[in-house]
């Protein structure tokens, strides 16, 4: 793994580093370039600590530039910005006066076969993207996993090796977030962590890795300081931050609601050390939000973390005797006794089913797992199928979810917000000790 002779001065991932509170960003994209520049000056310009998003299209996303093209000439409106159809001069134009070292942009697309994708970012002037070979590949395509790994190898290396006297290349996995929810903590944080490594044996020396909150605050606090505590052992030397992802399930369709659930994610973020936050608004379960909404959402969320007492560096830093980290490192050790290759590791891995992602029904997953939401709110196994968890982990059969109760755990955490059973940011607990 490439090691740095010093932390990263310019760049996606040194601007969070040194942020001096939580840098909140939005889930934005529009195909038009004016709107898309109005969007990102708004983020820039809001009261919080922001960096701006260009969320690409569906059509680029998978590759389908025929269609993207024919959506802009025929004015269609588009659910992304289409970056490749564009073209870098237009995408530079848009940036221009907004983009730059006080104000890092970053892409999201949701591509398993993302080369092009990076190599049009890198000609528009722009450094950090995310991703990951297992988590753009196994809930969004049907592209073999042997595929992805391949294609996320070379884009990769494509940023690698764009670096250069400016920005450091940054690329964030999204392995901890998967399905959105119904997968216990202890696989997100592993696969995150994983797909971390894979992107510096690669190259990469400035990356982030994810975590989506769940159904449980407390649980969701181990996961993030368990993500934190196996990435301060295993990324030695590389310029590494933690992002928490707003729910990314079934939405409370109450402002209520959704406040509730957004104030619970900002908590999360601030009490378990991330340094970065991905943030929802209270429209999101019924349209896509305007640009104003995105904003009253970050400065909401600045304000909600500006409040909340800094945690105790030694408390948020201790994640090691708690359930999810027990589970998370048993899974990332089977890896990587795997051999040095990550991305072979985790095709064996995944061919032996040593990693399987509950409720996934690609090809390459074996879906023998099983996850389930118990009596205290938290997620837990009630199948672990291969996986080499068995010493640390109790499985609970009778647990299995029926297809109702499936659509009942799908619906947890959007019902009992809107209903006010879930209303705040929760009591706080200390954590529960691995085995628990």
């Amino acid at each position: 793994m490439p090691l740095m002779d010093a932390p990263t001065t310019t760049g996606f991932g040194a601007f969070v580093r040194d942020a001096r509170e939580l840098v909140v960003q939005p889930r934005m994209g529009f195909g038009p370039p004016r709107r898309m520049r109005r969007g990102l000056r708004a983020t820039r310009d809001a009261d919080a600590t922001s960096v701006g998003t260009l969320t690409l299209d569906s059509y680029t996303r998978v590759g389908d530039l025929a269609a993207a093209r024919r959506a802009v000439t025929e004015g269609t409106d588009l659910n992304g910005y289409p970056l490749l159809t564009h073209g870098p001069a237009a995408t530079r134009r848009m940036l221009r006066g907004i983009g730059g070292p006080g104000f890092p942009v970053q892409v999201r697309h949701g591509s398993a076969a993302p080369q092009d994708i990076v190599r049009g970012l890198l000609a528009a002037g722009l450094h950090a993207t995310e991703g990951g070979p297992v988590s753009y590949c196994l809930p969004y395509s049907r592209t073999p996993l042997a595929e992805a790994v391949h294609h996320w190898t070379r884009a990769c290396e494509l940023l690698a090796e764009a670096r250069g006297p400016g920005p450091e290349p940054h690329l964030e996995s999204f392995g901890g977030c998967m399905m959105g929810q119904l997968c216990p903590p202890g696989l997100l944080v592993a696969l995150s962590l994983l797909e971390g490594m894979f992107f510096v044996r690669h190259g990469l020396r400035s990356i982030s890795l994810s975590y989506a909150q769940q159904t449980d605050p407390v649980q969701d606090e181990e996961a993030v300081r368990a993500l934190r505590a196996l990435a301060a052992e295993l990324l030695p030397g590389v310029d590494w931050h933690i992002v928490v992802y707003t729910y990314m399930g079934v939405y409370p369709r109450t402002p209520s609601g959704a406040r509730a659930l957004q104030d619970r994610a900002v908590a999360l973020a601030v009490r378990a050390g991330a340094r970065r936050l991905i943030v929802k608004t209270t429209v999101e379960a019924r349209r896509i939000p305007t640009v104003a909404e995105n904003v009253a959402a970050l400065e909401t969320s600045a304000r909600t973390a500006r409040a909340l007492p800094r945690p105790d560096r030694a408390a948020a830093d201790d994640g090691r005797d708690t359930q999810v980290y027990a589970e998370a490192r048993a899974l990332v050790e089977a890896v990587l006794c795997l051999g040095p290759d990550i991305g072979r590791g985790l095709l064996t891995a995944f061919g032996r089913g040593w990693l399987d992602v509950p409720y996934c029904l690609h090809p390459d997953n074996a879906g023998r797992s099983a996850g389930f939401i118990d009596e205290r709110g938290r997620l837990g196994w009630s199948s672990v199928g291969a996986m080499p968890i068995g010493h640390v982990v109790t499985p609970r059969p009778a647990a299995a979810l029926t297809s109702s109760g499936l659509l009942d755990a799908l619906h947890y955490v959007e019902t009992r917000l809107d209903l006010g059973e879930l209303a705040g940011t929760g009591a706080h607990r200390e954590p529960a000790p691995a085995g628990s």
